[in-house]
């Protein structure tokens, strides 16, 4: 994976993980569909992929600024 894609795939991740975590975007949604039951475990799921996201965000910028070894 090229590190531009790597980058926009942690960049978004992140942004929408972030946004499901910390604004009832999902509870909303999920209350408008009639799954509330499930808000309890929201955070079990998207706490590790927010943690998981901001990984690949700081790992493609280690790999974008490090000097190319070619």
């Amino acid at each position: 994976m090229n590190n531009n894609k790597l980058l926009a795939t942690g960049l978004i991740g992140t942004v929408i993980a972030a946004l499901c975590c910390f604004t009832p975007v999902l509870v909303v949604l999920l209350g408008a569909v009639s799954l509330s039951a499930i808000v309890g475990y929201l955070d079990i799921v998207l706490l590790p992929a927010l943690a998981i996201f901001i990984g690949i965000t700081i790992y493609a910028v280690w790999r974008k600024t490090r000097p190319s070894t070619q």
